[in-house]
């Protein structure tokens, strides 16, 4: 079982790490290449990117959810169905966004917090940014159906090939030719265009379950995709929300400056949670899977191993974190001040991947176990409830650390909330039986 879930969790993961360091490489590039307001002004628009990313993720894995059940249960033509319904919406909403936030960018940015100094440059990002929308999320939900189509290491490869590209651009766009911080930009569109690409030929030659074709769109389906991936929106949507409040709150505390050091701290702890989100990606098609064959055993199975994977992980960064960090935090910016501030706010920020990991995991277990209303609630619970209330108390007891210890503090609760109220034992069982019950019924009639 061990093996089995590296096989798939450890190409995910890599390839997330891979993703998520050149977004770290593209931070480095910018704050020494463009300057620290640029790193502000990217760190403005990043709610923005991470809610697109998060209706990719919503697609990918309430749709790669379905297909593995359905290949598990040897329906391979509602599998090949749904993704194609899948890539069809995701399409329309790929060239509506693009559309929205070519012609209304700074409308955006103003309503993200752009303050006056940063709202040209955020601006500027976000319409180059916006050009690119297709590519971008596109890449991510065909990632995430090769994975469910058996082939993790394509989209490993397919994923490291798009991040080199985007690194060697980034430098080139930056340094030599200048383009500040519309370069950064344009560089990640181009960099998802090769991940695509490489791709593409296994849907187009059919060399898995998995292939492209006509298909008229079902609401029915559509309504179960995002029903089951609505929690991946959440999540991200959290993310979102807490990088916004975050802003919010260190811009009156602290001025611009807070905003910069965050957006460091950012970066740097981006790749944490790609690790772990490659993990939860990895193991998802193998507990779906085994939930079409109504295999408890394996199911909880992958699902243990995957909390323990995601907690070596992330008490392992979080000691590169307290060990290194000054080094790490060096390399984005020149200003003393700023870079005490962020490795003091990296030391507190970081633990919270370590408890946030479990959550995660939890998160993603019940949306491929069709028990979304479990997933909703633990995002809900970590963004939007728990943190508005952490951000609002803690800063007035402990200051800048409060802030810094927002999100540890939230995911704590959320978890010891989640432990009483859903079992994920119990809740196994019960989601199985009627799986059965439904199966018979289907049967007798």
């Amino acid at each position: 079982m061990v093996t089995e879930f590296l096989s798939y969790a450890v190409p995910s993961s890599l390839a997330n790490f891979i993703s998520s360091l050149y977004t770290v490489i593209d931070g480095i590039f910018v704050g020494q290449g463009v300057g620290d307001t640029a790193l502000a002004a990217v760190n403005i628009v990043l709610p923005f990117t991470v809610v697109l990313f998060g209706i990719a993720s919503m697609l990918a894995v309430g749709g790669g959810a379905l297909v593995s059940k359905n290949v598990g249960a040897n329906n391979i033509d509602k599998a090949v169905d749904i993704f194609r319904q899948v890539m069809k919406l995701l399409l329309i909403i790929c060239i509506v966004t693009s559309l929205v936030c070519v012609i209304f960018p700074e409308n955006i940015v103003r309503m993200l917090g752009a303050t006056d100094n940063l709202a040209p440059m955020a601006t500027e990002y976000l319409r180059y940014y916006a050009i690119f929308c297709t590519p971008n999320l596109v890449g991510v939900v065909l990632n995430s159906f090769v994975r469910n189509d058996n082939r993790p290491k394509l989209a490993m490869v397919s994923t490291i090939a798009g991040a080199i590209t985007n690194i060697v651009l980034d430098y080139v766009f930056i340094f030599p030719l200048g383009m500040g911080i519309k370069g950064a930009a344009i560089a990640t569109g181009l960099g998802q265009i090769v991940t695509v690409s490489i791709l593409l030929p296994h849907f187009i030659r059919k060399r898995g379950v998995l292939s492209f074709g006509k298909v008229s769109m079902d609401k029915n389906i559509i309504k179960e995709v995002t029903n089951i991936g609505f929690p991946s929106f959440l999540g991200q949507l959290s993310f979102s929300i807490i990088v916004f409040l975050h802003n919010m709150a260190l811009s009156s505390y602290m001025g611009e400056i807070g905003i910069s050091t965050y957006s460091i701290i950012n970066y740097i702890t981006t790749n944490i949670y790609m690790v772990l989100l490659g993990l939860t990606f990895g193991a998802q098609p193998l507990i779906s899977y085994n939930f079409g064959r109504k295999d408890k055993e394996k199911m909880l199975g992958f699902y243990k191993v995957n909390v323990i994977s995601s907690l070596v992980v992330s008490i392992s960064a979080a000691a590169v974190c307290y060990i290194f960090g000054t080094y790490i935090v060096g390399i984005f910016t020149t200003d003393a001040e700023v870079a005490s501030l962020a490795y003091n706010g990296l030391k507190i920020a970081c633990l919270a991947y370590i408890i946030g990991s479990v959550n995660l995991d939890t998160l993603v277990y019940y949306q491929a176990v069709e028990i979304p209303k479990f997933s909703n609630l633990i995002s809900i619970f970590r963004s939007m409830v728990f943190l508005p209330v952490c951000l609002f108390v803690l800063p007035r007891i402990f200051g800048l650390n409060g802030i810094w210890a927002s999100v540890l503090t939230s995911e704590i609760i959320t978890f010891v909330v989640m432990y009483i109220i859903a079992n994920v034992k119990k809740y196994t069982d019960i989601v199985l039986n009627k799986e059965v019950e439904v199966l018979e019924e289907a049967v007798s009639i």
